[in-house]
C-alpha cells in the first residue's frame, strides 16, 4: 500500500474513533486505558507526519479526557473526586498521583465478594500492563510537544504503581506484583502475576529516567532509582517466550525500547536485549507452528495480532538500529544473527494487515464487539513510529 493511502488511512480511523468516543462530537467521553494510550501516540504521530497543529490538540485532550475521567471515581461510586484522595487543585497538578482506572463497563469487585473470573474480566479496577502503557504516552506527549508536565505526570504514576503492585508474599521473600488491584489500589482484585509486568516495569522506567530533564534544571525531579533496582530483582531468571501474539508482540517492542536506551542513553543491558530477542524468537516459532492466520475470523481478536504486528515493525527499525550504530553494536555477532533469523517473521505484519483491511472482515462480529480498540491498534500497525520510537 502506498504511503499516501497508509496516511489517509490512519486519518480516517482516527478521526471515526475520536467520534466513537467522544473525544469529539456531542457524545459523553467514553474511555478506555489501553486504547487511549495507543490514540494519544498515534495522533502525535500523524502530528509528526502533516504538521497539523488539530492532531497534536486531540492527543493533549486525549490526555486531559483520560485523566480527568480515570483519575477519578465513577459516576456511580458512592466515593467522589480524585481516586488518589488528593483535593481537587492538588489533584490536578497530580492526575496520576492515584493510579488510573481501567475503564471497564462494570463497577470493581468488592473485598466481600466471590470472585468471578467471566465478571472480572469486565470489572473495573487498575491493571498495571495499561498504566505502563499510559507512562509511556505520556513520555511520547513530553517529547513531542518539550512541556515536562507531562514526564512528570508519568514518573509520579511510576511510583504510585510500583509501590501498590509490588510486593513481598513473606518478610525477605523475593517480590511479586499483583496483575489487578482495587480502583484506590487498597486490595488486590487478581492476585497472580503477569508474565510480562515486571519487564514493561523494568524497561519504562529506565525509559522515563533515561529521558529525565536535566538535574541542574531540575534538581527536585523524582527519580526511579529503587523502582528499577526492585524490578531488576523481580525480573531476574523471567522467561519472557509467549506464543500470545499480543505478549509477543509487546516482547519484541520492549526488545527496541531497549536498544534505543543502549544506542542513545549508554544504557549497557545487551544481554537484555538478545534475551528478549531469544525468547520472540522462541515464540514466532510457536506460533506459525499454530497456524493461527488461519483460524476462522470468529476465533481471531484483531487487536491482539495487531499487537503482533506492532512487534514485526520493530524489528527492521531495531536492525536499522544497529547498522547505524556500529561502534555499540558492531561485534555482537549473536545479536546479528538474532536479527537475521527475525526478519525471517516480518511478512506476517502485512499479511495481518491485508486481512483485517478487508471491509467484509471488519463488519465480523468478531471485529465489531472490540471496535474501538482494533481501530486504534490497526491505526498503530499502520504508522507504528509514534508508539515505537523514542
Amino acid at each position: 500500500m502506498k504511503q499516501n493511502a497508509v496516511a489517509d488511512m490512519v486519518r480516517d480511523i482516527m478521526t471515526e474513533f475520536a467520534d466513537l468516543t467522544g473525544l469529539t462530537g456531542g457524545q459523553a467521553p467514553k474511555r478506555y486505558l489501553w486504547t487511549d494510550a495507543f490514540a494519544v501516540c498515534n495522533y502525535l504521530e500523524l502530528y509528526d507526519q502533516t504538521g497539523e497543529e488539530a492532531y497534536r490538540q486531540l492527543a493533549l485532550r486525549l490526555v486531559d479526557q483520560v485523566q480527568g475521567k480515570l483519575g477519578r471515581h465513577r459516576a456511580e461510586d458512592p466515593r467522589t473526586g480524585w481516586i488518589s484522595g488528593l483535593s481537587e487543585p492538588e489533584g490536578e497538578r497530580h492526575p496520576t498521583h492515584g493510579g488510573l482506572r481501567i475503564g471497564k463497563p462494570l463497577n470493581e469487585r468488592q473485598p466481600d465478594e466471590p470472585f468471578d473470573e467471566r465478571l472480572e474480566w469486565e470489572r473495573d479496577g487498575q491493571y498495571y500492563h495499561y498504566l505502563t502503557k499510559w507512562m509511556h504516552a505520556l513520555h511520547q506527549v513530553s517529547r513531542v510537544t518539550g512541556d515536562s508536565s507531562y514526564h512528570r505526570w508519568a514518573v509520579e504514576l511510576a511510583r504510585t504503581a510500583h509501590a501498590r503492585f509490588s510486593y513481598r508474599p513473606t518478610p525477605g521473600a523475593r517480590k511479586r506484583m499483583y496483575w489487578k488491584m482495587s480502583i484506590d489500589l487498597s486490595y488486590p482484585l487478581v492476585p497472580s502475576m503477569g508474565q510480562h509486568d515486571p519487564l514493561d516495569g523494568f524497561i519504562t522506567y529506565q525509559q522515563l529516567q533515561a529521558t529525565a530533564p536535566p538535574a541542574a534544571e531540575h534538581p527536585s525531579w523524582p527519580d526511579l532509582d529503587a523502582e528499577i533496582a526492585d524490578m531488576f530483582g523481580i525480573c531476574r531468571g523471567k522467561n519472557w517466550a509467549t506464543s500470545d501474539p499480543l505478549g509477543l508482540g509487546g516482547v519484541l517492542t520492549d526488545a527496541y525500547k531497549m536498544a534505543q536506551l543502549i544506542a542513545h542513553y549508554r544504557l549497557k543491558q545487551f544481554d537484555l536485549l538478545e534475551t528478549l530477542l531469544e525468547a520472540s524468537l522462541v515464540g514466532l516459532q510457536a506460533y506459525v507452528s499454530q497456524n493461527p492466520l488461519q483460524l476462522p475470523i470468529d476465533f481471531r481478536l484483531a487487536f491482539r495480532e495487531f499487537g503482533l504486528s506492532i512487534g514485526l515493525w520493530a524489528i527492521e527499525r531495531l536492525q536499522e538500529l544497529v547498522e547505524e550504530n556500529p561502534v555499540i553494536f558492531g561485534e555482537r555477532t549473536e545479536l546479528q544473527a538474532q536479527l537475521a533469523a527475525l526478519k525471517r517473521y516480518t511478512p506476517l505484519a502485512e499479511r495481518i494487515e491485508a486481512f483485517w483491511l478487508e471491509q467484509p472482515h471488519r463488519e465480523a462480529e468478531s471485529w465489531l464487539a472490540h471496535r474501538e480498540i482494533n481501530l486504534v491498534m490497526l491505526a498503530a500497525s499502520l504508522t507504528p513510529d509514534g508508539y515505537l520510537k523514542l
